[in-house]
């Protein structure tokens, strides 16, 4: 909380313009340390934006911070929740309890309790606030028990809080994923393959004074299949993909042919950023090179450019799409179209990761999903670890091989067999 008394906005404008900037300033990074998307910038936009709007009008300042920081439905309860307890709401206790506090109803599971705001009130207490620690203190490190990591692993991603979110990448970064390998036409000595060396054996012949005694062999060399990951970081799509990132860094330990890409707005290759050896640096630095970040979407346009420009160097060698979006998308949608069409020819099967499935109910009405599901050979779930690691069997099997369509043979001609 900040230091000193945030503004009452109930009733009247504030009289010191200079501690409602400094309150506004607490606000913004009270709603980043919650999860939010936000930046030194949003701060600045904030008190532009309260220019216009009468500040001593509760409504209207909700409204404006509201249309600033949202990037999704799913994010007002939260809003709504710290815009009430830092700017002092008559009823802010009973909110915070009922916010904190699940609810039972009849015919109705309880909803689901956010634990980001009260770990970044509890970050932003003074420190006098905060009980003194014991005189002895001891520490050991233990690594999570099997119903801990399962529970965690069930658990979505928008509903984890700091110290589960560390737990979450601890649990990724320890994980090494086998893939599957493919057979290639390339073939390598072996000491017992499918295929005789003649010239190896003669070779050998010739040192033996003639003696023909052993045979060589050689067997088709295996390697794993290119994965080029296709990754939404929209502001609907942020948390998700912050969770998948830290998945790929995972899968980078394991294969070497692993590329890339993020888009909102823009294309962006991180696929070189993503091999730092520290998974939060990479992540870290994977953010500063964005600057679409919880953005707008454009998966159209974003398919466009990766079809003229990395397309053809990264998709070939039956590669996999893994394409991670919830695929909200209201224009261009022939263009969405046009573009799944043409990444259809060029990979050799696409996997598209969609958050919404993990509602029960989910269909895809939306435009833009009706426009990819057509071109995709599998849809999962993205929203928490266990389906993630459902991903590692699906990407352990190689995929299917379809069956060679024979020619229909002219009328009056024998088909031969």
């Amino acid at each position: 909380m900040p230091h000193a008394a945030p503004t009452v906005l109930h009733g009247k404008p504030p009289h010191s313009l200079p501690m409602l900037a400094r309150n506004v300033t607490h606000f913004m990074r009270l709603l980043r340390d919650a999860g939010f998307g936000l930046s030194p910038a949003h701060a600045v936009d904030a008190l532009e934006a309260l220019r216009y709007v009468d500040i001593g009008t509760r409504d209207e300042v909700r409204a404006a911070l509201a249309a600033l920081v949202l990037s999704g439905p799913d994010q007002r309860p939260l809003f709504d929740a710290a815009f009430d307890l830092f700017w002092r709401d008559p009823d802010w206790e009973g909110k915070l309890r009922a916010l904190l506090l699940p609810r039972v109803d009849a015919g109705a599971p309880p909803p689901k309790r956010s634990n980001r705001l009260a770990d970044a009130l509890a970050a932003r207490q003074p420190a006098t606030a905060r009980p003194d620690p014991p005189q002895r203190e001891e520490r050991f490190t233990a690594p999570l028990t099997f119903s801990d990591q399962e529970r965690l692993a069930a658990r979505d991603f928008e509903t984890l809080n700091a110290d589960e979110w560390r737990a979450l990448q601890h649990l990724v970064r320890t994980r090494r994923t086998h893939l599957a390998l493919e057979k290639t036409r390339r073939l390598r000595a072996s000491a017992c393959g499918t295929h005789a060396d003649l010239r190896a054996s003669a070779r050998q012949a010739v040192r033996q004074h003639g003696e023909w005694l052993r045979w060589k062999y050689r067997k088709r060399t295996e390697r794993r299949p290119p994965v080029v990951l296709l990754l939404d970081i929209s502001g609907s799509m942020s948390q998700y993909s912050r969770a998948v990132l830290y998945f790929c860094h995972a899968l980078t330990q394991s294969r070497e042919r692993l590329h890339v890409f993020l888009f909102g707005t823009r294309l962006t290759n991180v696929t070189r950023a993503l091999r730092e050896r520290d998974p939060d640096d990479a992540v870290n630095l994977i953010t500063e090179q964005v600057r679409d970040w919880a953005g707008g979407t454009r998966i159209g346009a974003a398919l466009a450019a990766f079809n003229r420009q990395w397309a053809r160097r990264t998709l070939s060698g039956r590669a996999t799409v893994l394409f991670v979006s919830d695929g909200i998308d209201l224009e261009h949608i022939d263009l969405l179209e046009q573009e799944m069409t043409r990444l259809r020819r060029f990979a050799h099967r696409i996997i598209w990761l969609n958050p919404l499935l993990r509602y029960a109910g989910f269909s895809p009405q939306a435009r833009g999903m009706q426009a990819i599901l057509p071109h995709v050979d599998a849809l999962r779930p993205a929203h928490n670890l266990d389906s993630l690691f459902a991903l590692e069997s699906l990407l352990a099997s190689p995929p299917r091989v379809p069956p060679v369509k024979q020619p229909r043979p002219a009328q009056g001609y024998p088909s031969w067999k």
